[in-house]
């Protein structure tokens, strides 16, 4: 379930600009409030509204979210409020007024207005196979880092805009370091629900799985304990896709 968010005055852009990851003169586009110390508290989409800018956030995070901007707000131009309109999502031929996501190709189309529901898409083989992190699954309050999650891949993360709540450890993470672990693709083959530690063949913590999709999952694992036999619970996992490349 989703709640719209909207966010108008005439310090709206330069207001989210200072809080969220990606550039909202871009919109739309998805970003991500972090901690102080760069770690994900809410993700959503930014969409342009007329003179409003909506914030497109899974329902269970959206008081806090809420409560998080009005805290920002101070002297800012700026009102918050949250609105009545629904999302509908698909993947086939997209109706009018409908944006693409932003995120990734796959992931089709959203409509905004007075309905909510989709066309019947399986959104978790969608994800599976494109390795894109869900609110509280994946993507974990005061957790998740959103390098680790993917965001530069999937367009949620921009590196020119400036200063935003958590820049200078987002970016420090992409210049001075490389990864060490994030979200790869795995085979997983027997049952374990998500959440489940992963263990290398000596028992060592590997990471964790996540959302599962037939014999497809993503799993959070540190890359260099990718390789050998893995597994989790009573199942056993094969890391088989490696993050790609960031799309520039």
């Amino acid at each position: 379930m989703r709640k719209i968010l909207r966010v108008s005055g005439e310090d709206r852009v330069g207001f989210l600009q200072g809080l969220v990851s990606n550039d909202v003169a871009r919109a739309p586009c998805w970003a991500a409030m972090l901690t102080p110390q760069g770690k994900y508290l809410a993700d959503f989409l930014i969409l342009p509204d007329d003179d409003s800018l909506l914030l497109d956030v899974d329902a269970r995070l959206a008081d806090d979210l809420m409560r998080r901007l009005s805290m920002y707000r101070l002297r800012a131009a700026v009102e918050l409020a949250e609105t009545p309109l629904q999302v509908t999502r698909g993947t086939g031929p997209a109706p009018a007024g409908a944006i693409p996501d932003p995120r990734h190709p796959a992931l089709g189309w959203r409509l905004y207005g007075e309905n909510a529901g989709d066309d019947g898409t399986d959104w978790d083989a969608i994800r599976v196979a494109h390795i894109i992190p869900e609110t509280l699954i994946e993507l974990i309050p005061n957790e998740t880092y959103i390098l680790e999650a993917g965001f530069e891949r999937l367009h949620g993360v921009d590196f020119r805009k400036g200063c935003y709540v958590g820049q200078e450890v987002t970016a420090r993470m992409r210049h001075k370091t490389q990864l060490r672990k994030g979200l790869v693709g795995v085979g997983v083959e027997g049952e374990a629900p998500a959440g489940t530690p992963i263990l290398t063949e000596n028992g060592r913590e590997a990471g964790v799985l996540y959302t599962r999709s037939g014999g497809r999952g993503i799993a959070h694992l540190r890359f260099d304990r990718m390789a050998g036999p893995l597994t989790a619970g009573d199942a056993a996992i094969v890391a088989t896709d490696k993050p790609a490349s960031p799309a520039l």
